[in-house]
């Protein structure tokens, strides 16, 4: 039997509908949903290595939604589209979303950064990030050739995502930020840091970079 979680309000539905929606754009086809009290928090991923030598970090995103009431536990992994199509069924008024019986494999999703022991770090400049977000998309299309291979894409974006903007904040952390709308009307966003993970945090979201040592 699948899994049903009440959303607190119409709101709540719009805005996970518009999370998954950039996500299906920028980043990977899955997303892994846990249940924390009264919230529903929804990992994807926007950045991950293709193999053991690969130098890419892992980066997630990550949004908490209220919910009504306190499910069962939940904690699984689903495809986007699948859980897109569930919200779609809702129809105008509906709250009641029935989660995917199906599972989706993800290495990524195998380890999520910790709810708590964070240490704060500062902040960035929301601007500024904006800025290297619109930069590296703007680098990426002039280096890729008119009919570039899969190799010579992800060689591409890792050299210009892969370039740090702070310790342990690679650029590809302001393109998740800035693709998932995270930083819109926000002028700082506070950085923490875990053992080995690095958290960017806005109103919208949150991003998270595995250190390559995690």
């Amino acid at each position: 039997m699948a899994d049903t979680v009440l959303l607190e309000d119409h709101a709540t539905r719009d805005d996970l509908r518009i999370f998954l929606e950039r996500l299906g754009r920028a980043g990977q086809p899955e997303v892994r949903v846990t249940s924390r009290g009264r919230a529903l928090a929804v990992y994807g991923c926007t950045q991950a290595p293709r193999g053991l030598t690969d130098p890419v970090p892992v980066v997630l995103v990550m949004r908490a939604f209220a919910l009504a009431e306190a499910p069962v536990p939940i904690d699984s992994t689903v495809a986007v589209r699948a859980l897109l199509d569930r919200i779609a069924r809702l129809g105008i008024v509906g709250l009641a979303l029935e989660l995917p019986e199906v599972t989706a494999m993800a290495a990524w999703s195998g380890v999520l950064p910790p709810v708590s022991g964070w240490d704060a770090a500062g902040a960035l400049d929301a601007p500024s990030l904006r800025r290297v977000a619109d930069e590296g998309i703007g680098r990426v299309a002039a280096l890729l050739p008119e009919e570039p291979g899969e190799a010579v894409v992800q060689r591409v974006r890792a050299s210009v995502w892969g370039a740090q903007i702070a310790p342990g904040v690679p650029a590809a952390a302001a393109f998740a930020a800035e693709v998932m709308g995270f930083l819109r009307d926000e002028e700082r966003v506070a950085l923490s840091r875990s053992v080995t993970w690095t958290r960017l945090s806005a109103r919208r979201g949150h991003v998270l970079v595995r250190s390559l040592l995690g």
